[in-house]
């Protein structure tokens, strides 16, 4: 397996990032979302393994605190530690620009929230009806939080 590489994000990127971002999510971002998240200077980047791209995350961050937006490693690149690999590279961002990052999860998410608490992220809240749910209806988001 070829190693992974971390970039900055263009616009070039978009077409392979929707195309994950749809594989991945239930409810993905529209082009608008991340259009703007380019537009406006969040710090975003694509993972890629030799010439696929096969993953990426978005933090904004705001004044002394950081937002992990969006990270998604497709979905057939599942269980290799990609996911912690990318995780890692944003954290190290975080840590130079913010004094705490935030982040939303579903509750359904399992393998997230273990990701996260395993790296040092903390429960500190609940976002009640945040997403939307298949099926109809809302799912709640857990709010977690890690300080540097």
């Amino acid at each position: 397996m070829p190693e992974s590489t971390i970039r900055p994000l263009t616009a070039a990127d978009l077409p392979a990032v929707l195309a994950i971002e749809a594989r991945a999510h239930s409810f993905p971002w529209t082009p608008g979302i991340f259009e703007d998240a380019l537009k406006t200077g969040y710090y975003m980047v694509v993972m890629e393994q030799g010439d696929s791209l096969i993953g990426y995350g978005v933090v904004q961050v705001i004044l002394d605190e950081g937002h992990l937006l969006n990270i998604t490693i497709d979905p057939q690149r599942h269980g290799k530690g990609l996911g912690r690999q990318l995780l890692h590279h944003l954290l190290d961002y975080a840590r130079t620009h913010t004094d705490t990052l935030f982040l939303e999860v579903r509750p359904s998410n399992t393998p997230a929230i273990a990701l996260y608490q395993s790296e040092g992220f903390n429960e500190v809240g609940l976002r009640r009806n945040y997403y939307p749910a298949v099926g109809g209806g809302r799912e709640d988001a857990l709010l977690m939080a890690m300080a540097f």
